[in-house]
């Protein structure tokens, strides 16, 4: 198999202090409340980060661990590739901070179509990374679904049919949107970021919501919900509904 090696680099401006953000990035609780998953952390430098996801289990070394300032991890598949993260944070005036982000590592065959998605779903996650910060600061999600649904090649059927579940007729960044998923009650929100036509993640009252068409076309629902009043089994049905028929 040839191995292709690859870098992003991403940084990011966050309403939120040094301690806030390391908090979302060096914990499984904080990390579930915005990323893909579930995280399990074992802190300190030689600890671990396991990641699980349907069908996908990572565990990566903590290779660098200075709370509030800087993280690093690494993990190895037994095919020879691998993916590290190194997360920098700097601390602003007024409580703000900045992060920055480098993830590296080698990547398969497929390399062009998991570069792609890899580029895609960074930057996205760190926008939804903002969004849980400025509207969820010192919380931590009650639950949170990552459900991987049907690969779809048409971008722009995909894009409108996000549209239509957001009941807006074109998807821009501060538009306040009524999500439309049936089997659930209408809730209104307000779009916090917009990768068109691969993304689009909106926060509510309740929670966090990314829809994503990413590595091979395949469309993704990411959900985090913050309350106690929400049905995690109600929201998932429904949202394995909608993927499986919206799309059809």
């Amino acid at each position: 198999m040839a191995t292709h090696e690859f870098e992003i680099r991403e940084e990011i401006a966050l309403a939120a202090t040094p301690e806030q953000v390391w908090d979302a990035i060096a914990t499984g609780p904080g990390l579930d409340s915005w990323f893909m998953g579930h995280s399990e952390i074992a802190p300190g430098k030689g600890g671990t980060n396991r990641l699980e996801m349907p069908g996908y289990t990572q565990e990566s070394t903590i290779t660098a661990w200075e709370p509030g300032r800087h993280l690093a991890f690494r993990g190895d598949d037994p095919d020879g590739t691998f993916a590290a993260f190194e997360f920098l944070i700097e601390g602003r005036e007024g409580g703000s901070s900045v992060l920055r982000c480098v993830h590296n590592g080698l990547l398969g065959d497929d390399w062009e179509a998991q570069y792609d998605g890899i580029k895609v779903g960074d930057a996205m996650h760190l926008r939804k990374l903002a969004a849980y910060l400025a509207h969820f600061p010192g919380r931590t999600s009650k639950f949170n679904l990552f459900l991987i649904g049907p690969a779809v090649a048409d971008a722009a059927k995909a894009w409108s049919t996000f549209a239509d579940t957001l009941s807006v007729g074109e998807i821009t960044e501060g538009a306040r949107v009524r999500l439309d998923v049936p089997g659930l009650a209408n809730l209104t929100g307000t779009v916090d970021f917009v990768s068109a036509p691969h993304c689009v993640g909106v926060h509510t009252p309740n929670g966090i919501l990314m829809l994503l068409r990413g590595y091979l076309h395949a469309l993704v629902v990411e959900y985090h919900g913050f309350s106690d009043d929400e049905d995690e089994t109600k929201i998932e049905t429904a949202y394995k509904s909608w993927l499986d028929t919206a799309f059809a």
